[in-house]
């Protein structure tokens, strides 16, 4: 599998995990990495002086705030950007906008820096990830065993997109596309009504 989003960030043809995590340790900007290769998050979309657009952030900033506090004193818990996801089964490290944990984290060689088992992933899609996040990302998070729901927010419409495993094993997709709607986080018994999560856009105006 190619991973053609976000950009190869070096010009070494091949680099280790150690190698990765000690760059990333020493750098001020996000990295992925896959099966030797090490990209800049949202290379074209963020910068390293900007950071991420309003609209996303704010996006972020409403579904993880909602979460949190609903989240407050049960057994699963949110986690932001700055936490790193590990993939043993295809070497995928990467910052999810949001996951969630049920139970305890649990990390690569308890190292308490790689998390190995987020149940839920939640992605706010900007213009130059969008179809990396909803195709080959996709496809690299379904090697997440303890993964039972994949939501993709957009910030330049009105839609959310949640998948959702069945007692079948297959993904299924549910669509939210318009502000009056309410967003279900199943796998967490959760509710979050869109104009929450747009609130503070224009496209909470325009909805």
């Amino acid at each position: 599998m190619e991973v053609r989003e976000p950009a190869v960030a070096y010009g070494k043809n091949k680099f280790t995990e150690e190698e990765y995590l000690k760059m990333e340790e020493q750098s001020s900007e996000k990295h992925e990495f896959y099966r030797g290769e090490i990209f800049l998050l949202h290379a074209g979309e963020v910068s390293a002086m900007s950071g991420a657009k309003v609209t996303h952030n704010i996006i972020s900033g409403n579904i993880f705030g909602e979460i949190k506090q609903k989240l407050k004193g049960k057994s699963c818990q949110p986690f932001n950007s700055d936490q790193r996801i590990y993939i043993p089964q295809n070497t995928l490290y990467t910052y999810p906008d949001i996951s969630i944990v049920c139970g305890k984290p649990e990390t690569k060689d308890d190292d308490e820096l790689n998390l190995l088992n987020p149940s839920v992933i939640i992605e706010v899609l900007s213009s130059s990830t969008k179809s990396y996040d909803r195709g080959d990302k996709f496809k690299l998070y379904r090697d997440i065993k303890s993964l039972k729901e994949f939501i993709l927010v957009d910030s330049k419409s009105i839609v959310v997109e949640a998948f959702r495993i069945n007692e079948s094993g297959h993904w299924e997709l549910e669509e939210y596309k318009t502000i009056e709607e309410t967003l279900l986080v199943k796998t967490v018994i959760l509710t979050i009504p869109l104009t929450d999560i747009y609130e503070g856009t224009k496209l909470a105006a325009t909805g």
